[in-house]
């Protein structure tokens, strides 16, 4: 089996402005250091990456942008590109249905900026999922194989090292409602990794970490960390919270053994 290191990234979305997340950050990766064998990655606002940085300098915990523009420099209003993000972090989430709903973002917008990511020495986290309406239709599949292939056209296997892909059911984002780590386990592995597989080979899509999210907590961690096809989790309302966010790695940690 593929010894894949367990990832946990917190996505803090429009929470924790510029002081806030300095200090949150500064009561957080004290508490993330024991668990060295569990990649933690924080994703606060374009606004306080710079402060974030600042306080997790000299620990483990990594940074993450919430999103980025493919292009270098242009008349893009309110866009951050991936030069400006160079050096700042290491991991982008790209492709959050966030993203693809309320900014209208393409399959094709979300391939550019994989691409480009990769070109810039950043590592994307893309996330893909279903809607409820496409759940009930039984389309899940079809739906993630092509957020997937499009997403990743080309990309290439060496590539494929410096990606992580989320899956996260839209209908679980913020509602409170969560696939079951049965139901989680069988999209992953299924679909997400089944596809990555056929895309790849076998040496490259069992390698590719592949993440749940969608109500992700403390109280059900366990539930999908039990699976070997999942290999961490893409956290929001968990991740504002230092406590259940040191819990969620710590769970990660003892589940994969790490």
């Amino acid at each position: 089996m593929v010894n894949r290191t367990p990832i946990v990234a917190g996505n803090w979305k429009m929470h924790l402005p510029l002081t806030e997340a300095a200090e949150f950050t500064r009561g957080l990766a004290p508490q993330l250091a024991q668990y060295t064998t569990v990649e933690c990655v924080v994703c606060p606002a374009f606004v306080a990456l710079d402060a974030v940085k600042n306080a997790l300098t000299g620990w483990s915990l990594k940074l993450g942008a919430q999103n980025m523009h493919w292009e270098e420099r242009g008349a893009f209003t309110s866009q951050i590109s991936p030069i400006m993000l160079q050096g700042l972090c290491e991991y982008v989430i790209i492709g959050h249905s966030e993203s693809r709903v309320y900014l209208h973002e393409t399959d094709d917008d979300i391939n550019r900026k994989v691409k480009s990511a990769l070109a810039h020495n950043l590592k994307p986290i893309l996330a893909v999922g279903e809607s409820d309406a496409q759940n009930q239709a039984g389309e899940t599949h079809t739906v993630l194989s092509e957020q997937l292939r499009l997403g990743l056209h080309g990309v290439t296997a060496e590539q494929m090292a410096n990606v992580v892909v989320a899956y996260e059911p839209v209908w679980a984002i913020g509602t409170g409602r969560n696939a079951s780590g049965v139901v989680a386990n069988n999209i992953v592995q299924s679909t997400v990794r089944a596809t990555l597989l056929e895309l790849y080979g076998d040496d490259v899509g069992q390698s590719v970490r592949i993440q749940y999210g969608g109500s992700v907590k403390p109280g059900n961690m366990a539930e999908y960390m039990q699976y070997p096809d999942i290999d961490g989790a893409l956290v929001g309302g968990a991740a504002l919270k230092a406590e259940d966010f040191v819990q969620l790695v710590a769970i990660a940690a003892q589940a994969k053994g790490a």
